[in-house]
C-alpha cells in the first residue's frame, strides 16, 4: 500500500539531505516529501524566524497540499519540529516516527538536552556569528556525527549545510502526548550513532519518554547518507 512520507531534517540540513532515503522510500511506490524548513536555505537570515515559525512551515505544507493518512519523520533537532506540528495535524496523521532524534520535555530546549562541550560551543559560535548562528566545525561534525564515511564524503556533505538559528536551539515546545495523540508514535535509533554520548545524554532516554522501545536502524547519526536503504527499511516499518 502507497504511503505518504514527509520527512523533516535535523539542524543544519535542507530537504536535500532526505533524497537518498527518499529515493528509496518512492522506488517502493511511496509519496515522499522532504522540505527545507525556514532559516535553512541557502541564503536565508539565521534572525528572521523562530522555532514556531518553522513548526507552522510543517503544519502549512501538510494542509496546502491536502495530505492524508501522512507518516511524518523528524530527525535529530526535526523532534522538536515534529513534536509541535503533530497535535495540530493528527487528524491527517497515520503515525509519528523519531530518528535518532530530540523528544521534547516541558519546559527544555535541545540546549538543555545536550552535554556541557555542546552548550559551550554553541553559545561561543553564536555569540561570534554575528547572527545569532551556529556552523557546525567540520572536526565535530567528521567524529561524531557523520563517523561512518570517508573523509572526502564527510567533507562534501559539510560543504552543504547551512549556520543553525541559535534560537531554534534554545526555544521550546509543548511535549507530546502520545495517548492524546490518537496516532502511533515510534522511535528509531541509529546504531552507530555517538552525535549524542552514551550515558546520561545519550539518545536511549529520548524512547523512554514516549513509552516505547526503539527499533534499530544502521549507521551513524547521519544514516540517511550512510545507509539510505536500511533507514528507509526501517522508517517502513516503525
Amino acid at each position: 500500500m502507497s504511503e505518504t512520507f514527509v520527512l523533516i531534517t535535523g539542524a543544519w540540513h535542507g530537504g536535500w539531505a532526505w533524497r537518498p532515503v527518499a529515493e528509496h522510500l518512492r522506488a517502493a511506490g511511496h509519496r515522499v516529501l522532504t522540505p527545507t524548513l525556514p532559516g535553512l536555505h541557502d541564503g536565508d537570515d539565521p534572525t528572521r524566524y523562530h522555532l514556531a515559525d518553522v513548526v507552522d512551515a510543517v503544519v502549512d505544507l501538510v494542509e496546502r497540499e491536502d495530505l492524508r493518512d501522512v507518516t511524518l519523520v523528524g530527525h535529530s533537532w526535526g523532534g522538536y519540529v515534529i513534536t509541535g506540528a503533530a497535535p495540530r495535524l493528527s487528524a491527517r496523521l497515520r503515525k509519528v516516527v523519531y530518528w535518532s532524534a530530540f523528544v521534547p520535555a516541558a519546559g527544555r530546549s535541545l540546549y538543555d538536552e545536550v552535554p556541557p562541550q555542546y552548550q559551550e560551543l554553541f553559545t561561543q559560535l553564536a555569540q561570534a556569528s554575528g547572527t545569532n548562528s551556529v556552523a557546525m566545525p567540520f572536526e565535530v561534525w567528521q567524529a561524531a556525527f557523520m563517523n561512518d564515511a570517508p573523509e572526502e564524503v564527510q567533507r562534501a556533505v559539510h560543504a552543504l549545510m547551512v549556520p543553525q538559528p541559535f534560537q531554534y536551539f534554545t526555544e521550546t515546545v509543548e511535549p507530546l502526548d502520545p495517548a492524546a495523540l490518537g496516532v502511533p508514535v515510534t522511535y528509531v535509533l541509529s546504531s552507530e550513532d555517538v552525535a549524542l554520548p552514551p550515558g546520561e545524554y545519550g539518545w536511549d532516554r529520548f524512547a523512554g519518554r514516549l513509552g516505547v522501545t526503539p527499533l534499530a536502524a544502521p549507521g551513524s547519526h547521519e544514516a540517511c547518507f550512510t545507509e539510505p536503504a536500511g533507514l528507509a527499511e526501517a522508517l517502513l516499518k516503525a
